[in-house]
This record gives structure tokens, C-alpha cells and sequence, in this order.
């Protein structure tokens, strides 16, 4: 199994007002690609985190293995809701891992 987590902080430009319907929209989109895009398993994005983090929005995912998270970065459906991702969000930190 391999766990893709990433991270995101929200672009200044975005007005605190949109960032909640952004994240919402982030949310929504990501979690609904699992049982659209083969070999992910799960997917979760934390849109609440406490004032301690360094980052706005989390994505925790989980695939079947290395070739499904290859895949799922090139899957149209994910690239839909990336674009939209990228054009509000900077600061991306990411880690793949096997477990």
C-alpha cells in the first residue's frame, strides 16, 4: 500500500470569505474520485485544521501500490480537480510512502 499526503496553503489573493467554498469544493472533489479512479483506496482532506498547523487544507490518500499513484497523477478526473487546486492554493508539500 502506498500513502500519498499533501498539503496546501491557500494563494493571499484568495479572500478569507472564498477560502471556506474553496475548501469545500477541494474536499468534494478529491474524496469523490475514490471508486472513479482505479487503485485508490481512500481519500480524506482536512479542511479544519487546528491553529497550531502550518498549512490550510491536508489530503491523506491511499493506494494499492506505486503504479496506482503514478496513474491517479495523470487520470483526467484528478487533473480536473487539480487545476482547480493549483489555481487557489500555493505552498504545496507532499510525501509518498510505502507501508
Amino acid at each position: 500500500m502506498v500513502k500519498h499526503i499533501v498539503m496546501w496553503s491557500f494563494k493571499e489573493e484568495v479572500a478569507a470569505k472564498e477560502r471556506r467554498s474553496a475548501a469545500e469544493k477541494i474536499k468534494e472533489g478529491l474524496e469523490g474520485l475514490v471508486g472513479v479512479i482505479p487503485g485508490l483506496l481512500s481519500a480524506k482532506v482536512v479542511i479544519d485544521p487546528i491553529s497550531s498547523s502550518t498549512h490550510d487544507l491536508s489530503l491523506l490518500t491511499e493506494f494499492d501500490g506505486a503504479d496506482a499513484l503514478k496513474a491517479y497523477a495523470t487520470n483526467p478526473d484528478h487533473v480536473k480537480v487539480a487545476t482547480f487546486v493549483r489555481s487557489v492554493t500555493c505552498n504545496r508539500a507532499c510525501l509518498d510512502y510505502e507501508e
